[in-house]
């Protein structure tokens, strides 16, 4: 199977999880779901995208003999977390974006109060999803996957990245603050998502790292490739608005070193990034591919 093939069909079936996770059915065990914010939810979640953080759950896992169904759930509670960021991050009161994957933007498709609700309830779905009966894992994995995930979402990653961003529109930081602040707003749930598939095999310290290290190069390229794209493309091409960064004055690293710096240092990245699967073989094709098309994407 081809990545582009294997991609895509993870993506369907993640996208059908999502589906059913968000349902307009309620379990047994809880309330009915207020209708207009699980619209809201929906809306911010089922709007197409290529799942890459589930992917590479799913991928990450599959190398290490980590189990499938499992991985799946993983890396639906991870989009569900990832978008909860996007719809926050949408608000006049953050980024003030009216697009988000050629479609409105949750707060402007109902309004910012449910937007906020939608976004809380999808990051606490996200812990659901992984603790839940129906993610069959030993305790102590699911114990450790919300422990890193919630590490890589908070203060010291994702959240804490997202102040940093916010502060560099009045202070643009330097090389070193620009490399921190995007390993933690953009890095932290690649690192995590790397990581998480080592944790569902249930895989060796070392063998965490790997992955995490692995993750934290894909990371760094993938912010890297987004201000290339912010810098050159469109928001027909890109479904959100581009050009925001330079127009707020906020450092980057493609605006501080250039494109032809930005393009050696991608090549570079995707290099480290393959060399730290080497010990995998063949088993590790898809990841590099993976690697590969977070450095040379177009939207």
């Amino acid at each position: 199977m081809t990545f582009e093939t294997r991609l895509r069909d993870n993506a369907v079936q993640t996208e059908a999880l999502l589906a059913e996770l968000l349902s307009g059915e309620s379990r047994a065990d809880e309330i009915t779901r207020p209708r207009n914010l699980l619209d809201a939810m929906r809306h911010g979640v089922l709007n197409g995208g290529k799942r890459l953080r589930p992917f590479l759950v799913i991928e990450s896992a599959a190398i290490l003999g980590g189990d499938s169904t499992a991985a799946l759930r993983v890396g639906a509670a991870l989009e569900c977390l990832h978008c909860y960021s996007l719809v926050h991050d949408d608000l006049p009161a953050m980024d003030d974006d009216d697009l988000r994957r050629g479609q409105p933007t949750v707060h402007k498709k109902f309004d910012e109060a449910t937007a906020i609700l939608a976004g809380d309830s999808l990051l606490t779905l996200a812990f659901d999803i992984i603790a839940a009966p129906e993610t069959e894992l030993p305790d102590d994995r699911k114990a450790a996957l919300v422990l890193a995930l919630a590490r890589a979402a908070g203060i010291g990653g994702m959240a804490g990245g997202q102040a940093l961003d916010l502060a560099a529109e009045k202070h643009a930081p330097d090389e070193p603050g620009i490399v921190t602040l995007q390993s933690m707003k953009t890095g932290a749930l690649i690192r995590f998502a790397c990581e998480a598939g080592a944790i569902i095999a249930g895989s060796t310290p070392p063998e965490r790292q790997r992955l995490r290290h692995f993750g934290e190069k894909i990371g760094l390229a993938f912010q890297l490739a987004d201000d290339l794209l912010d810098l050159t493309s469109n928001a027909v091409a890109m479904g959100k608005a581009t050009g925001k960064d330079a127009a707020r004055g906020k450092g980057t690293l493609v605006a501080l070193r250039g494109p032809e710096w930005a393009a050696t240092r991608l090549r570079e990245l995707v290099k480290e990034a393959t060399d730290l699967l080497a010990p995998y073989g063949e088993r590790a094709d898809i990841l590099i591919e993976t690697a590969k098309f977070v450095a040379d994407r177009q939207n």
